[in-house]
């Protein structure tokens, strides 16, 4: 088993745990103490993702596992991993527990801390949530691999797997689990993870006609009845295909936790026929072309705030009121997680730097019809921005 594991390089943990230091130390140079515990983090700077803590100072680092210490040891090529009953192992390894420690305040509970500080009897904490932001914001080659690896795939699924599974009768949610099954038999990871806590570990979805209108609690501009009333995601099993619709599919991919954005968008008929036909295509169209100018404008010591601006100031007033189905961005990070930060929005005062890497989506919803529009994820290269995951396309009639 240990033979065939792909395990993240020692050389990348050492390099971000480095990272992550420096950034403590230019946050506070007098740090002492942090504590990660959520599994992304704790995946990120180990390889590994165990119940336990990594507790990091300036001057050493441990992985402490309460389960599967066996698991942690066998997967991660981090320094050292250590067993741990509980929190009160922490207390009788740290007698100098200084008076403030650093969390990830985003995610640690009330709980958790309360139990960390009966063994750890620190005075207050903070955040440590930005530094880890900033570090995973800028992918190293192998982080870029990974990418490289599930934006081929996901241009293979969307663009030509999707469409030759679009059929009379077929519904959402049967759609949306063909299409994983087919990135899962690419190699994908098959797990789709977010930072937002409404985000879900799920496939995506699949939307026809106007299910796509409808919002869900997660901050996107895609729409979806859901499965059901408790799961807004994957699509309807009622719901089936039928001539004259659109076809709206945001379905993730992932290789070794590193995901890619992408949405397409087929119309099953022929616009010819249907009279918003040409309402589709203009709106379609529209999109494609501003996926393309918001790309050219990801360079290398541009403000995200301003790209916003910039695009937003010559928008075409006509799909405004539809625009985003009513969000106020025009793309967002990604890697370990879907909806990463920096965000391409008002308020993001984030100089763009390479080997960032971004999910540009413009869409617009038609009321009546349905949403249109563009998705592709973007590495920032010192010449501008490259698609990982294929080019917008043209809208495909299917029929």
């Amino acid at each position: 088993m240990a033979d065939e594991l792909r395990r993240v390089p020692k050389s990348e943990l050492d390099n971000r745990l480095a990272a992550f230091r420096r950034g403590m130390d230019a946050l506070d140079p007098g740090w002492s103490m942090a504590l990660v515990n959520h599994k992304i983090n704790m995946y990120y700077l180990t390889g590994t993702m165990q119940d336990g803590v990594l507790v990091i100072r300036p001057d050493s680092a441990i992985l402490w596992v309460r389960r599967s210490y066996e698991r942690g040891r066998n997967e991660s090529l981090f320094d050292d991993i250590r067993p741990m009953r509980s929190f009160r192992t922490l207390g009788e390894h740290y007698g100098d527990v200084p008076e403030t420690i650093y969390v990830e305040t985003k995610t640690a509970t009330l709980e958790w801390i309360g139990l960390v500080r009966k063994y750890l009897p620190f005075q207050e904490f903070k955040s440590v949530n930005r530094v880890l932001e900033d570090i995973r914001s800028i992918k190293s080659p192998y982080e870029i691999g990974c990418m490289r690896l599930a934006g081929r795939n996901h241009a293979e699924a969307l663009e030509v797997v999707a469409p030759s599974l679009l059929r009379e009768g077929v519904s959402e949610a049967e759609l949306a689990a063909e299409i994983f099954e087919a990135l899962l038999r690419m190699g994908s990871h098959g797990i789709s993870r977010f930072n937002q806590p409404l985000g879900e570990d799920v496939i995506g979805f699949a939307s026809f006609g106007k299910a796509a209108l409808v919002t869900t609690a997660f901050d996107g501009p895609g729409g979806t009845d859901g499965t059901c009333i408790a799961v807004q995601t994957i699509g309807s099993a009622e719901r089936k295909l039928s001539r004259g619709r659109l076809v709206y599919l945001d379905i993730p991919s992932g290789i070794e936790g590193y995901h890619t954005d992408k949405s397409t968008v087929f119309y099953f008929g022929r616009l010819d026929e249907d009279p918003d036909g040409q309402l589709i295509r203009e709106a379609y169209a529209y999109c494609q072309a501003l996926e393309s100018e918001i790309a050219s404008r990801l360079v290398p010591g541009a403000v995200l705030e301003d790209v916003y601006a910039e695009v937003m100031d010559k928008f075409d007033v006509r799909y405004i009121e539809g625009f985003m189905n009513g969000g106020r961005f025009l793309g967002h990070s990604i890697g370990l997680t879907m909806d990463e930060t920096p965000v391409i929005a008002r308020g993001f005062k984030t100089a763009v730097q390479a080997d960032m890497t971004f999910a540009i989506e413009p869409k617009i919803a038609l009321p009546g019809i349905g949403t249109v529009g563009t998705e592709n994820t973007y590495l920032i290269t010192a010449d501008g921005a490259v698609s990982l995951s294929g080019t917008p396309q043209p809208l495909r009639e299917i029929y």
